[in-house]
């Protein structure tokens, strides 16, 4: 945040009529108050022309028609038509700008000063045999295919309540149920995305290496297909020594179409019967103490608002330093809400490399939009217009700001794994269940979801801490939001405040010690693949 908006961070929390402007070049703020401000309220020197609601745009002074309109020092529109100053700014009073071309970048130039290690800082993880670590203890049961849903839904209610109980260490079991399988191009070139993430999720630190497939038999994902040999890694028999040949690393798959089931619970008895060894395993699982570099964080925004840019997602910004200090990973995504801001990202490269695989990736889906009809500014929703966003790059510019400032040191496509630690750019639509499920391919083990309007996102394979970016949001949403950031903008923290106060509570969460809202209530959002290819 810059420093023209030092009078928000600071002024006490009252009724008083309150503007937060992001830079000096500015020509709108927007409206701090809960409620709005009612025309012919006085304020920073102006008197509003209009009644403006809160987080919605003001004109700081007189916009001539065709003017740039510039928030974040960025040019988020043209004006339509004439705007007198103290009048309210909203999309239909602005032309979006074209998509900036992706040649002619600056390419790795932005060459912070390096920032000490954050050194001492742990939490208490389960560590797995490919020296991942996980946050959570989770049986997860993959499906090649939608068709063995209702089955594996059924037999994982009884695992819960039957099996469950006589192993405490295991937090969870999950059915990863999905609608992907059979009826479309399995040999398509795009393809390949839809079955790497269903494999990826599957080898998610968070379920130790306990593999088990349900498969129909017929699908055209067959499970040796989704999980080919070697794609497992071993059990870490440092756990499970009582178990003996059992900790072998073969592929464990139930398939209802074999001659020996006869009957539904023929299927769902076999089902408990493997789902019992992987859990004995589990259960000889122990956290132990690791440093916080073993984190691996999704940070994603959704249900945003203009306050989003102000609040939360400058404090995860901040977090994000912090973690990668720490030696930690963090992936940040979402390719629509960050195209147009795409000259800020190449310039954090850490290679000319990195900087041309970023470019990659905006180009793939800038030609898979266009090959729908459609361009980037499909993304936002009633809702973000609502909460004061007018268009995809004002909005995209408030989402940049959870990457923080640390450079850029990788890029990975949908569904792909992580190899690397840092900051990396990981490429998925900005579609909030899409977006989790492509972080969790990638290997995250603990999530944080930034929201204005509000939104029970959560997922069942890895916990998700939810950052309110306003105080009347944290208000009445106070048994779904783990951190309010609208403090920030009454005065009542700073941006580095809360970004600490996100960090101490990763920890722990990623401990076991705390559970988030979402955890709580078990509230979680089915996973969606990403299939650009055909369906047959």
């Amino acid at each position: 945040m810059n420093a023209s908006t030092e009078h928000s961070l600071t002024a006490p929390a009252a009724a008083a009529p309150l503007l937060i402007r992001m830079h000096p070049r500015d020509n709108v703020a927007i409206v701090a108050n809960d409620g709005g401000l009612a025309a012919g309220t006085a304020v920073d020197g102006l008197v509003l022309v209009d009644k403006v609601p809160q987080a919605h745009k003001v004109a700081l002074a007189d916009i001539a028609e065709g003017a740039e309109v510039r928030r974040y020092d960025v040019v988020i529109g043209r004006a339509i038509k004439a705007i007198p100053a103290g009048s309210w700014v909203h999309e239909r009073l602005l032309k979006m700008p074209p998509a900036r071309e992706l040649d002619g970048l600056p390419i790795a130039t932005v060459r912070p000063e390096p920032q000490p290690p954050l050194e001492g800082y742990t939490f208490e993880g389960y560590r797995n045999a490919d020296g991942s670590v996980g946050t959570r203890n989770i049986l997860a049961i993959t499906q090649t295919v939608q068709c063995v849903a209702g089955v594996t839904d059924f037999a994982v209610r009884r695992i819960k309540a039957e099996l469950l109980p006589r192993f405490p260490n295991v937090d969870d079991v999950v059915a990863l149920e999905h609608t992907y399988g059979c009826g479309v191009a399995i040999d398509a070139p795009d393809a390949v995305i839809p079955i790497r993430t269903l494999r990826n999720i599957s080898l998610n630190p968070n379920f130790g290496g306990e593999v088990m497939v349900v498969s129909l038999g017929c699908e055209k994902l067959q499970p040796e297909r989704l999980l080919p040999p070697g794609s497992i890694p071993l059990v870490d028999e440092r756990n499970v020594a009582d178990v003996g040949a059992s900790a072998e690393s073969t592929l464990d798959v139930v398939c209802l179409q074999d001659d020996a089931h006869v009957g539904f619970m023929s299927m769902v008895d076999s089902i408990l019967r493997q789902a019992e060894e992987h859990l004995e395993r589990l259960n000889a699982r122990r956290r132990e103490t690791v440093p916080a570099s073993e984190l691996v964080v999704g940070v994603q925004c959704g249900g945003s608002d203009a306050f989003s840019g102000v609040t939360a997602n400058p404090a995860v910004g901040f977090c994000t330093d912090l973690l990668v200090r720490a030696g930690a990973t963090v992936m940040f995504s979402e390719v629509t809400e960050v195209r147009d801001g795409i000259d800020q990202l190449t310039s954090r490269a850490t290679t000319p490399e990195v900087a041309a695989a970023m470019i990659r990736e905006m180009a793939w889906y800038d030609a898979y939009l266009d090959k729908g009809r459609v361009d980037r500014s499909a993304n936002t929703t009633p809702g973000n217009k609502k909460g004061g966003l007018s268009n995809i790059v004002e909005k995209a510019m408030g989402s940049i700001v959870k990457s923080g400032s640390a450079p850029i040191s990788g890029v990975i496509a949908p569904g792909e794994k992580l190899t690397q630690k840092g900051l990396v750019y990981a490429a998925t639509p900005a579609s909030d269940f899409i977006c989790g499920t492509l972080q969790l391919a990638a290997g995250m083990n603990l999530h944080v979801f930034t929201t204005g309007r509000g939104t029970p996102y959560g997922l069942a394979e890895v916990p998700v801490i939810k950052v309110a970016t306003r105080a009347d949001l944290a208000r009445r949403w106070h048994d779904l939001m783990d951190v309010n950031a609208g403090t920030i903008a009454t005065g009542e923290k700073t941006i580095a405040e809360v970004g600490w106060e996100l960090f101490h509570l990763m920890l722990e969460v990623a401990s076991g010690r705390r559970k988030t809202w979402a955890e709580h209530w078990k509230l979680h959002n089915a996973l969606v693949l990403f299939n650009p290819a055909p369906v047959t």
